[in-house]
């Protein structure tokens, strides 16, 4: 798990980095249509997203 893409997009800090985490935020609870990325919204809070959002751009989720 290194995040850094396959099925989707890579999710490193880097490949964040000019990414707002508002966006993140809306990916992560919403999904991404025509894709493999399913909303996570009926399970997650925003609070949840906006963490995972910012953990994700801080790499602290990239398992080494």
């Amino acid at each position: 798990m290194r995040l850094t893409g396959g099925l989707g997009p890579a999710l490193t800090p880097e490949a964040l980095r000019d990414r707002p985490e508002t966006v993140i935020v809306s990916t992560v609870l919403l999904g991404r249509a025509g894709t493999a990325m399913p909303g996570w919204q009926p399970l997650l809070s925003e609070a949840d997203a906006e963490w995972i959002a910012a953990a994700l751009k801080k790499g602290i989720l990239n398992a080494h």
